[in-house]
């Protein structure tokens, strides 16, 4: 029997598939195998020993210490591209509340023409002028990155008459041929910069993207640019966004990450993390996230980790047979040691997958027959090993 523990509410769509035979699932549970979160914190957390993975139903992690769990052999997941259509939806709003001025309009309407009767029609005819702005057709939108989400927005962009230019150092062939032929793809961040009316940031947070946007950048930036953030907070600098939106050079910022300070600019509209808040988005995540905890607990495969590589088995655990599921340190010689150690045992190697991603590395063994605990002990008691997880068939 598995354990699962989920630390915020998880669609139950989601849920459903675990099956109830081999699965219990609990808020509050002792001893769980693996962790089913959204927001929840989890840097400080404690965990139990018996803990193999967490699994994000979203695909930001900030919230998670992938780097210090991949140490203790811990496998961390996300779902990318399972709130894709959610947040391309809502970028595509931002893209037009940062044009038209709708949310001062509507504020408008509902204070100063309230009780104002048979006048409201009249009034309101002369004072919509003030609310004026510009159309998306014949625009030029910059999309920085070009994942699962931006390629959406790039191709939705271009289906509304918007000129497209995306820039993404990392693009992907999936991402690529999904691409409108239409979108030019800018080698360099200046080719959007210089050249976007709107730009729009897909990008995750790290040591390079974060901070971003910044006076250095906004300075090569056409006039009166309309920026939209629904990414991450830290790839924005807003102390910088402020004197931007203050001097004119940025007309308008949308923003999913409410702060203090942009909160009282009238030039941006501040969104409670809406990104991925619809009932799709969120059964979508929990459908593939509780996919890949399966399929690593039963199977000992590895997709869509963020610090773990990925390893796929294209067959089933061996009947009567052990699979080993063995996370290591990446360095020579460590699957000579575990055959070697098998080979002892006098057990067959039926096959052997082992993959790495920095200086983590995962092996996947499959043998004839069962593997005793005394040569578990011999391959986890292996300088540089990490975690010894037996899958019996």
């Amino acid at each position: 029997m598995y354990k699962i523990q989920t630390l915020n509410k998880i669609s139950a769509i989601g849920l459903n598939d675990f099956p109830r035979d081999s699965y219990e699932v609990a808020t509050d549970i002792n001893n769980a195998d693996a962790i089913l979160v959204r927001s929840a914190e989890m840097h400080g957390m404690e965990l139990p020993s018996s803990m193999k993975a967490v699994a994000r139903a979203g695909a930001g992690t900030n919230n998670i210490p992938s780097a210090e769990l991949a140490e203790k052999g811990i496998v961390v997941f996300n779902t990318p591209g399972a709130n894709a259509n959610a947040v391309k939806e809502l970028v595509i709003l931002a893209l037009l509340i940062s044009s038209r001025p709708v949310i001062a309009a509507n504020k408008w309407v509902n204070t100063e023409l309230a009780g104002k009767g048979d006048e409201i029609s009249s009034l309101a005819e002369k004072g919509k002028s003030k609310f004026t702005g510009p159309e998306l057709k014949g625009k030029t939108l910059g999309v920085i990155g070009l994942g699962a989400i931006g390629a959406m927005v790039a191709n939705t962009a271009i289906s509304l008459g918007m000129k497209v230019i995306g820039y993404d150092p990392f693009l992907s062939v999936k991402a690529a041929l999904s691409l409108d032929h239409n979108v030019v793809v800018s080698e360099t961040l200046e080719g959007i910069y210089t050249k976007a009316d709107y730009i729009t940031i897909h990008v995750p947070q790290t040591d390079e993207t974060k901070g971003m946007i910044n006076s250095s950048s906004i300075k090569t930036m056409k006039d009166g640019v309309r920026i939209i953030n629904l990414a991450r907070g830290g790839l924005v600098n807003n102390k910088d966004m402020l004197a931007a939106l203050e001097s004119g050079k940025v007309a308008a910022h949308v923003t999913d990450f409410a702060d203090e300070d942009l909160i009282k600019c009238d030039k941006v509209i501040c969104l409670p993390h809406l990104g991925a808040s619809t009932p799709e988005a969120e059964d979508n995540c929990a459908i593939m996230a509780v996919k890949e905890l399966r399929d690593f607990l039963e199977t000992g495969a590895i997709v869509n980790s963020v610090n773990f590589p990925r390893a796929s088995v294209d067959s089933p655990v061996p009947v009567n047979g052990t699979r080993l599921c063995i996370a290591h340190k990446n360095v020579p010689g460590m699957i000579a040691k575990f055959t070697t150690i098998l080979g002892d045992a006098k057990l067959n190697i039926a096959g052997i997958v082992d993959q790495s991603r920095g200086e983590i590395a995962y092996a996947l063994i499959d043998v004839d027959g069962k593997v005793s605990s005394e040569t578990l002990s011999a391959i986890e008691t292996c300088d540089a090993v990490i975690k010894v997880r037996p899958i019996f068939g």
